[in-house]
């Protein structure tokens, strides 16, 4: 009867049954086998009720149907007979629209699939492995302890490294490795990052003695000794500017905005538009009728809005309208996300949105019931954890969990049908409309970072007013030297907040060998000075991750311990491991230290 649609025309005995549709089972049009489909169609002996108009003349149920349909309202009576003509020109246009014309290689190619395959309830899905954390620079000092760090937590792991063989080394040969170099956009394709949920950036651009180094860069990882510095390989422009706005546009899809995605309808200055068609209970021998339209004003505050309309009928065993999409020209992917946010103009009846992974005609249709409030424009939520796979009207406890990765497309449907022989309490025949003027992908909240990024402390320093130079990092004394080191790490910041990724910047000090464990200052605004062990950092970075409190924070941190003392842990009594949600837990948004460049520009 509906979800999808029923059995159209088919023939439990016949090959032919290739129109076969989702929904619940229907007789209308068992005895329509293959003689049938040779033109002219007019001349088919069809049984009853079939064809067969009832005694009220079709023209003037569709003249009351068309005076709704193409205008705001609608004032005739609804006819409601035991049984009417039924549409067959609009039943061929359905299956027109949505599958195309008919060819003789489709329907051997479909009746060859249905003989061979499996039914869409038995059917198992393989699923990829989602929820990766992909490290950048995972070859550095920080980066590989990041590595090392999420694999001992059991999470999944890919390293974006430049060199494979160096990384096989280093990580082991076990690593899942995504060669490419964030300088260079071309060797970033988005395809790569498929199942990547988070990312936490390590690369930054290397700076060793002018005297030369060990292989292992032992005088630059000791951070405590100072060595007359120099840029190695690719300049801090390319590496941390121009590096960062690549990295970011390779992986904005996979790990997700804050503000979401859109997926149809008008928001702010963005529109997306879906090719809706009507799906109605037409396709198993009913009457119902429905549409769909673009109303350039009918939204809230006089904005564009879609609007699905039509007139519902229980006459021939039907009772539901339906507008589907026509399958995505490619999958969708919605794994950054928890659920569909529906902005729409409600009347008061439930509706349901069926979400499909299948590029299949007949198969599973991930659904949800919702109801409405009338006459307010509402915003509904419908976490991906609601959906339940539907085929035929009936819950197929055995399918595969939804993968909101292969996206294919959307229904709306209003049914006098629920799920598993119950009822739509709210279902009266007659006409209805639903303005809908968005369907987005959304974050749950708590919303926690998913770029976390390894900045330095000192970003903001370089240009700021009335700074004592001798007292600060070499590296902001160098700026200049450097390439203007900092002034492009700030810059890659900057990428990061515009980006509407959520984020997390860490700022550390100068950075040591010593191990994890000292206590710690985190502070804001760009001012500290200090020293930090990279695996503390590494372990930072971890937690923030999970930390709502971290969320769109970028703050600086440093040990207790000064330079001048090295600092030490027994192995055989280790420090307690750090909540690191307690800092976290001080972190104020907004705060950058780009305030006092601010405030400096505008008194000048």
């Amino acid at each position: 009867m509906e979800n999808c649609l029923s059995t159209a025309i088919s023939s439990s005995s016949s090959p032919f049954s290739i129109f076969s549709i989702q929904g619940a089972s229907s007789n209308v049009g068992r005895n329509f086998t293959k003689s049938c489909m040779h033109p002219p169609l007019q001349s088919c002996q069809l049984p009853k009720p079939f064809l067969q108009l009832n005694d009220r003349p079709k023209h003037l149920l569709n003249q009351r149907r068309s005076a709704y349909l193409c205008s705001g309202t609608y004032k005739g009576s609804i006819i409601s007979a035991e049984n009417q003509g039924w549409d067959l020109g609009r039943f061929l246009k359905t299956l027109y629209f949505f599958n195309g014309p008919p060819s003789p290689d489709k329907i051997v190619k479909f009746i060859i699939e249905k003989l061979s395959g499996p039914l869409p309830e038995e059917s198992e899905k393989k699923m990829e492995t989602t929820g990766y954390v992909l490290v950048v620079g995972a070859t550095g000092g920080v980066g590989r302890r990041v590595v090392d760090n999420l694999r001992k937590k059991g999470l999944p792991v890919k390293a974006l490294v430049r060199n494979e063989e160096k990384a096989r080394k280093m990580l082991g040969p076990d690593i899942e490795l995504i060669v490419g170099d964030i300088t260079k956009a071309s060797t970033l394709p988005s395809e790569y990052f498929k199942g990547v949920r988070k990312v936490i950036n390590a690369a930054s651009v290397i700076i060793g003695p002018k005297e030369g180094d060990t292989p292992d860069r032992a005088k630059y990882s000791q951070g405590v000794k100072f060595f007359e510095p120099e840029i190695k390989g690719d300049s801090p422009e390319m590496v941390e500017y121009i590096g960062m706005k690549n990295l970011i546009n390779a992986v904005r899809e996979s790990v997700g905005l804050r503000t979401g995605k859109l997926l149809f309808g008008f928001e702010d200055q963005i529109s997306k538009e879906l090719d809706w068609g009507a799906l109605d209970d037409v396709v198993m021998g009913g009457v119902s009728e429905s549409t769909f339209q673009i109303e350039r004003t009918g939204g809230e505050n006089g904005k564009p809005a879609g609007l699905f309309k039509g007139i519902v009928s229980t006459a021939n065993n039907g009772g539901f309208s339906s507008i589907r999409t026509k399958n995505f020209s490619s999958l969708v992917d919605l794994s950054a996300y928890d659920g569909l946010e529906l902005r729409l103009k409600g009347d008061g009846r439930r509706y349901k949105l069926i979400v499909r992974t299948s590029t299949d005609w007949d198969t599973v249709g991930y659904t949800a019931s919702f109801d409405t409030v009338g006459g307010q424009w509402q915003s509904i939520r419908l976490p991906f954890s609601t959906l339940r796979p539907i085929f035929r009207a009936r819950t197929v406890s055995d399918a595969p969990p939804f993968d909101p990765s292969n996206v294919v497309s959307f229904q709306l449907m209003f049914s006098k049908f629920e799920y598993d022989g119950k009822l739509n309490p709210t279902f009266v025949e007659g006409p209805f409309e639903l303005p809908l003027s968005s369907i987005k992908a959304y974050m749950k909240d708590p919303i926690t970072p998913r770029f976390v990024h390894g900045s330095s402390a000192g970003v903001t320093r370089p240009d700021r007013p009335g700074i004592d130079l001798s007292k600060q990092p070499p590296a902001v004394r160098l700026n200049k030297e450097l390439g203007f080191v900092l002034t492009f790490k700030l810059k890659g910041e900057d990428l990061i907040r515009e980006s509407g990724i959520p984020y997390a910047i860490v700022r550390p000090c100068a950075l040591t060998e010593e191990p994890a464990g000292a206590d710690l200052v985190f502070d804001q605004g760009d001012n500290i000075t200090g020293k930090i062990s990279r695996e503390e950092i590494a372990l930072i970075c971890i937690a923030a991750l999970e930390s709502p409190y971290a969320c769109d924070k970028t703050f600086e941190v440093k040990s207790v311990v000064p330079f001048s003392e090295p600092f030490t842990v027994d192995p055989e009594n280790p420090p307690p491991e750090k909540d690191y949600n307690i800092y976290f837990q001080t972190l104020k948004d907004g705060i950058t230290g780009k305030e006092s460049l601010e405030q400096s520009a505008v008194a000048v």
